[in-house]
């Protein structure tokens, strides 16, 4: 390709919305441009990258024996009932009504279309099986943001394996982990593999692939000691110990004006610290109101409340609601005589003693509060979300809190939808059982996102050879001028020929523009082809990278360079 004739429309400066490097690098460099919030058209730059990071995962796939599909975006409401998925899954389903009244949803993951196809299979002897696809997703995100991170429309290889028994169904994951493993690593992705929640896919057990960065969404805890790796929705943590006073024989009741919150009472002469405070959160769970119990100085993992209550709907109660249940305002809120209401208290409070709560009476608090002798709990779950420091559930080493990009994530799905949407299989007994699934995903947009967020430098993109555009970008500083015009024009067919990826720059422009754009758009290699390297009879090779130069004999430029880029290809 000649520059000259590419659109390759980069930009000065970065987008004024733009805080992810990534989004302010991809659309400066020419690889996307956003048409409305969540909703990027992929240039051809970007589009060259795209097919290269999905060569990369198909040549995995094809690896462990997966078969490619294409299925429909556009799905019927009656395959996400089967599955119970169209009622409890939220707004984040973009649905719509046809011509005719009948209701559709644009895919935002294909597990009920996969499994309706998988319906078709009959005996044990058919399996195991592993379908993939490349396809276009749809989510409707209520703040898209940070470019390719968090869209509403995304390009996602979405897997899935049938298997005859949950031994099956092991296997199928191990390989797929392999894989993912191999995938990231010929991205130039140093990723992290750790314990996930299912949230709203299902199953028993989900692994996220997460690369560390300041862009990410999502925070993980690890151990650099054992590699006990968890995301925060998940992680468990050994808690900084405490040590209660001797307590009273019975709660006794303070004032406490203006006061409102945890810091507040922390602060007040005579108060508390916050880690000897009962944090009372009052949640409505399908038609009942439950109060949450946390020490003061935690705070809710959310999502480990979503896994562990089982509920169609759950969230935060209203102010109106809270002060029906409890005749107080939060502040001063308890779960002392909770009025027989359902308590749920997260681990840490068990066998605590000396603490401070609402009194359920605004400006008053209870001090000497038992747990365990005067809260009436009725389950005790692991809910708070994990801190920096705290001990490591497996060696009790100090964990660290990470800000990660979530790039891939494999689940275990069981039988979750091949039972209720009649995916069954006759196994050795000739008895019908439902197939045993699993569900494997990676984000093409994202990981050319993750792969920018972790390949940058001032001046731009520093694609690895694998995923670059163009591998080698030929730049001639004086194209009118006969010798270097024919020059590039030879060495561009040599490296052509020998099946490099090549950006010939043929264009009118200072070598200042050339220089600023190729180090823009991340190029891994650049030749820099003038009258005074001629007369030297040299040609300069740059590494983007690592910015290093030298200069090559001219009649061995050419397989000089096609050695360097294969050495880097994996």
């Amino acid at each position: 390709m000649r520059w000259s004739s590419a659109f390759i429309p980069t930009l000065r400066d970065d987008p004024a919305d733009a805080e992810a490097v990534s989004h302010k690098l991809l659309v400066r460099a020419g690889f996307v441009r956003q048409l409305m919030a969540g909703h990027y058209s992929i240039t051809p730059l970007g589009f060259r990258t795209m097919r290269k990071i999905e060569a990369i995962i198909r040549q995995e796939m094809e690896k462990i024996g997966a078969q490619e599909f294409r299925l429909p975006c556009m799905h019927p409401r009656e395959i996400w009932e089967l599955s119970g998925r169209w009622d409890s899954v939220g707004e984040e389903m973009f649905r719509l009504r046809d011509r005719k009244g009948a209701d559709l949803a644009l895919g935002m993951t294909h597990e009920e279309i996969f499994t309706h196809h998988a319906a078709e299979l009959r005996s044990y002897k058919e399996l195991p099986q592993i379908w993939y696809q490349f396809q276009s997703k749809f989510r409707d995100e209520a703040r898209p943001k940070s470019g390719l991170l968090r869209v509403r429309e995304f390009t996602m290889k979405d897997s899935y394996s049938f298997d005859i028994d949950e031994a099956g169904l092991d296997f199928a994951f191990d390989r797929h982990f392999e894989a993912y493993r191999r995938i990231f690593k010929r991205l130039s992705l140093d990723v992290v593999a750790v314990e996930a929640s299912s949230g709203v896919m299902g199953g028993n057990q989900s692994i996220e692939f997460m690369m560390q960065s300041d862009a990410g969404e999502d925070w993980i805890a690890h151990c650099e000691k054992c590699g006990y790796a968890a995301n925060v929705e998940k992680a468990q943590s050994i808690p900084s110990p405490f040590e209660d006073g001797e307590g009273l024989a019975s709660p006794e009741k303070f004032a406490t004006p203006r006061v409102k919150t945890i810091e507040d009472l922390a602060r007040m002469e005579g108060g508390a610290e916050a880690a000897r405070q009962i944090k009372t959160l009052v949640y409505r769970v399908d038609d009942r109101t439950i109060l949450i119990l946390l020490r003061g100085d935690h705070q809710l993992a959310d999502q480990k409340l979503i896994d562990q209550v089982e509920a169609e709907k759950l969230g935060p109660a209203e102010s109106t609601e809270i002060e029906a249940a409890l005749g107080a305002s939060a502040g001063s809120l308890g779960a002392v005589g909770s009025h027989g209401l359902y308590v749920i208290a997260d681990e840490s409070l068990r066998g605590r003693r000396d603490m401070v709560t609402g009194a359920n009476e605004n400006g008053f608090h209870l001090r000497g509060v038992d747990v365990e002798r005067d809260i009436d709990v009725k389950a005790w779950l692991d809910l708070r979300e994990v801190k920096e420091g705290e001990g490591c559930p497996m060696c009790q080493a100090p964990l660290s809190v990470r800000k990660t990009i979530e790039v891939g994530h494999i689940f275990k799905l069981g039988t979750k939808y091949s039972d209720p949407m009649g995916a069954l299989v006759q196994d050795e007994k000739g008895e019908s059982i439902p197939i045993v699934m699993g569900s494997y995903g990676i984000g093409l947009d994202r990981n050319m996102a993750a792969i920018v967020e972790t390949n940058h430098d001032a001046n731009g993109i520093c694609w690895p050879v694998n995923v670059a555009p163009y591998e080698v970008v030929v730049t001639v500083l004086k194209p009118k001028d006969v010798g270097c015009h024919e020059a590039g024009e030879r060495l561009y067919e040599k490296l052509g020929e020998a099946g490099l990826d090549v950006l010939l720059d043929d264009r009118d422009e200072r070598p200042g523009v050339k220089f600023k754009d190729a180090d823009l758009v991340g190029i891994p290699y650049r030749v820099t082809i003038g009258p005074k390297g001629l007369a030297d009879g040299v040609f300069e090779l740059a590494r983007r990278a690592t910015g290093e130069k030298r200069d090559l004999p001219i009649e061995h430029a050419a397989e000089t360079i096609v050695e360097a880029v294969l050495d880097e290809r994996s």
